[in-house]
């Protein structure tokens, strides 16, 4: 194998690094924030919560929503609103972040792993047909990358089987599945504000649903099971200030500060999605051509806003591993990731009885994979730098 990164004598592609994501926030951003903390309005559970989840049914469909705090606590609730607990199964996919099966241990359920599709690297709905038993509760699908799963396969799979089905739609924002937004479309969608995402609000989350059982109880376990509905109350209140606890709930409301920043956020979401799809043609473009790369497939039912872009390299094809590419592009100035390890390696899913060899396709692409940037701010000559760094480590070590 040869030393890296002796390329060329060391001379990078670029002087100045470039990372895999970064948000972009602008003078609307921060007059959105500057107006609220100005106008005496509540910053929390205030107008701007209200106005952020009007604005989310309109962008995708749903009849409700509910802000959060962040992305893991919107699975939590999910899960919870969804009744799982102790004895259940949730089955979901390896090749997410820890927090789509974490959602699941929250409730005391057990996460169960499917394979995943190896071209489209999303959950394979036939992996979750075969996982299926009887302590089957939902299936959380992750759209990963921003592709939508295949959620026509997997409604039917959960309506056979009397389940729910959650999508973590984190990475989908703005996506569209058979021309329906991201969020309409399973029983629950929860959405992810973190700031390499599409639309940020430093951190904070949104849960998505059609179904108004769902988002009452969504709303009651944001906020510590705590109501002052009525209907859910054991007695008639004694006055405006009466409120109940009706089952144990968390703090897990999102603030006004934070809402007004993606409130405004969403405004450019298809100014973001744009540029988004354009970097990926890019891409896409320069490397499917080359014999030493693998790029994603997208399944034609998805319109999707690329949160992520992945691309699998060929071993067989190089005389260097991931790792070795993953350094050599660094080398180059190019910093880029790898999403995601396998939920089921770590030492805490370990300990739990977890143990390799559950998804063989899983396990195969997180060796051969690496995470490019890709964000709304790159230029025109951020893009071309990585391509050239990209065509230039392959062509290097190409076997």
């Amino acid at each position: 194998m040869k030393e890296l990164p002796a390329i060329e004598g060391g001379v990078p592609v670029r002087e100045k690094k470039i990372y895999y994501g970064h948000q972009y926030l602008d003078e609307a951003d921060y007059e959105a924030v500057l107006d609220l903390l100005k106008s005496g309005d509540d910053l929390t559970c205030g107008p701007r919560i209200r106005a952020l989840e009007e604005k989310l049914c309109r962008i995708t469909g749903a009849k409700y929503a509910v802000a959060v705090s962040n992305g893991t606590a919107a699975l939590h609730v999910a899960c919870l609103a969804a009744g799982i607990g102790p004895g259940d199964e949730v089955i979901t996919t390896p090749i997410t972040f820890a927090a789509s099966a974490n959602c699941a241990l929250y409730c005391g359920a057990r996460p169960v792993f499917a394979d995943i599709d190896e071209k489209t690297y999303n959950i394979d709905p036939e992996s979750v047909r075969s996982h299926v038993t009887a302590r089957t509760k939902a299936v959380v699908a992750v759209d990963y990358t921003g592709q939508s799963a295949k959620l026509d396969e997997l409604l039917a799979i959960c309506r056979q089987n009397g389940l729910l089905l959650l999508t973590d739609g984190a990475h989908s924002i703005g996506t569209k599945y058979k021309g329906r937004p991201t969020g309409s479309i399973a029983d629950m969608t929860t959405f992810s504000f973190h700031p390499v995402k599409t639309v940020t609000a430093g951190e904070g989350g949104a849960v998505l649903t059609n179904d108004p059982t769902l988002y009452e109880k969504l709303l009651l376990y944001r906020s510590h099971g705590i109501t002052r509905n009525p209907q859910w109350m054991e007695k008639e209140p004694d006055g405006p200030w009466y409120y109940e606890q009706v089952d144990l709930g968390y703090n897990y409301r999102m603030s006004d500060i934070q809402a007004a920043l993606v409130l405004s956020q969403l405004d450019k979401l298809e100014r973001f999605k744009a540029r988004r799809k354009e970097i990926t043609a890019r891409y896409d473009a320069a490397f499917s051509a080359m014999e030493q790369l693998i790029v994603q497939e997208e399944i034609p039912e998805s319109d999707t806003a690329r949160h992520l872009y992945i691309l699998r390299i060929r071993p067989e094809k190089l005389q260097i591993d991931r790792r070795g590419f993953f350094d050599a592009l660094g080398a180059e100035n190019i910093c880029c990731n790898v999403h995601y390890i396998p939920v089921y390696y770590f030492p805490y899913y370990r300990k739990l009885g977890y143990e390799k060899g559950l998804c063989p396709k899983a396990e195969k692409l997180y060796e051969e994979i690496l995470t490019l940037p890709l964000y709304y701010a790159m230029s025109d000559q951020d893009v071309e730098d990585v391509i050239c760094a990209v065509k230039k480590v392959a062509a290097y070590y190409a076997v």
